[in-house]
């Protein structure tokens, strides 16, 4: 037998955690002491370590409980029906992750968030998920689809979303210089370098591209994060003075 201050010590459950286990009915102490202690023996001890090793995965005391005391226990349906609880959060704890790292990238891209508006934008990508497919699916074929995985994700923190969120928020900044200004040229030359990197010479899909993004209508029907008209204009006029400029060298 040992004490309850030795159980502590040999596994890191708490003595405040061993007397609560002992109050619910959970795991009762083999005996105490002539002063009141509680002792633990062999078969306290190999309980103890089941009911710790099915909380790290999981079940709540009440599930245990009823487990441990049922020698006819349907483990593989307790199990299986776990697992389904798991992968159900799994999914639960991704979508807070994408809903972070979108109001993270909201910050970089414009210097601000309006929880509202991100919130509106969530609900409606979350709701219209097929319809959004149905809808790029009528516009793009099979090989065009496979590019859009390739797209920037507001949601997301690869190195690829990050550079351009980054560039649009340059973009944004040095607007007021004008289209031809050095600080915008390199910005922009930066935006065709990686859209030939990411697309190659596609231009009827980049078109493609261009054209949704220009469209507010449609750039919601796509579930495309919603850039401003003034810096869609902007860079529009930009890109084609840095390609115009291109060409006639």
């Amino acid at each position: 037998m040992i004490s309850i201050k030795e159980v502590t010590k040999q596994t890191g459950v708490t003595v405040r955690t061993m007397r609560y286990y002992d109050q619910i009915g959970l795991l009762h102490p083999a005996g105490k002491t002539e002063g009141g202690h509680r002792l633990y023996g062999e078969k306290e001890m190999k309980k103890l370590q089941e009911i710790q090793f099915l909380k790290t995965i999981g079940f709540s005391l009440q599930e245990i409980s009823e487990m441990i005391a049922d020698e006819n226990h349907d483990w593989f349906t307790g199990l299986k029906k776990q697992l389904g609880y798991v992968s159900k959060e799994k999914e639960r704890l991704a979508q807070i992750e994408g809903t972070l790292r979108g109001l993270i990238n909201e910050i970089m891209l414009n210097g601000n968030i309006d929880l509202f508006s991100v919130q509106k934008l969530i609900q409606l990508y979350q709701q219209n998920m097929d319809k959004r497919e149905g809808y790029l699916n009528q516009i793009f074929n099979e090989e065009e689809s496979k590019l859009l995985q390739n797209l920037p994700n507001i949601n997301r923190d690869d190195p690829e979303t990050l550079e351009w969120i980054a560039l649009i928020a340059q973009l944004k900044k040095h607007m007021s210089k004008g289209i031809s200004a050095p600080e915008i040229q390199r910005l922009i030359k930066r935006m065709y370098e990686k859209e030939q990197e990411t697309f190659g010479d596609n231009k009827e899909f980049v078109e493609k591209i261009w054209d949704i993004r220009k469209s507010p209508q449609k750039s919601e029907s796509a579930g495309f994060y919603p850039i401003d008209a003034e810096t869609l204009d902007f860079f529009e006029k930009a890109y084609e003075f840095y390609v115009n400029k291109k060409s006639n060298f």
